[in-house]
């Protein structure tokens, strides 16, 4: 675990897929500011929430110079669907290689629920400086208010 890319370092930039299939990666994003919001699963209630208070807000992240991406393992279909559904703002990219970016960030990783083990996704969010660095890291996020949070860190920095 202490490998695991923190404040200050680079986000590594391990390419994502888009709902479209075309590849997005953080390099992407040099000389703006990103949020990279990790969840779970499309459609489930708090990752529904999340999605939807990112969205709301993304007029206002726009403003602040921040791109916005939310980040699972489903696939780019589900996420169509999802964003369909939903009317969401908030781009959205799948992480279902092996070895992937939550796998690099050490967030893709073993849980346990009920008594039962998998591998699942840690609620993870990333401010990214324009420099492509860390700037702050929120770990098994709860999702109220936590759209705002961010909003505000990224004003900030």
């Amino acid at each position: 675990m202490s490998n695991r890319p923190g404040i200050g370092d680079s986000l590594p930039d391990i390419a994502l897929e888009s709902p479209d299939g075309t590849p997005v990666k953080p390099a992407d994003f040099a000389g703006r500011k990103l949020v990279l919001f990790f969840y779970p699963k499309d459609d489930t209630p708090g990752c529904t929430t999340e999605n939807k208070d990112f969205s709301a807000l993304a007029g206002e992240f726009e403003k602040a110079g921040t791109a916005l991406l939310g980040v699972s393992k489903d696939p780019p279909q589900k996420h169509r669907k999802f964003i369909d559904k939903h009317g969401l703002a908030a781009p959205l990219a799948s992480d279902a290689a092996e070895n992937g970016l939550s796998d690099a960030l050490g967030i893709w990783t073993e849980k346990q629920n009920y008594g039962r083990t998998y591998m699942g996704m840690v609620r993870t969010t990333y401010l990214v400086g324009p420099d492509g660095r860390i700037a702050r890291v929120w770990d098994k996020v709860k999702v109220k208010g936590h759209a705002e949070d961010v909003l505000a860190a990224a004003r900030a920095l």
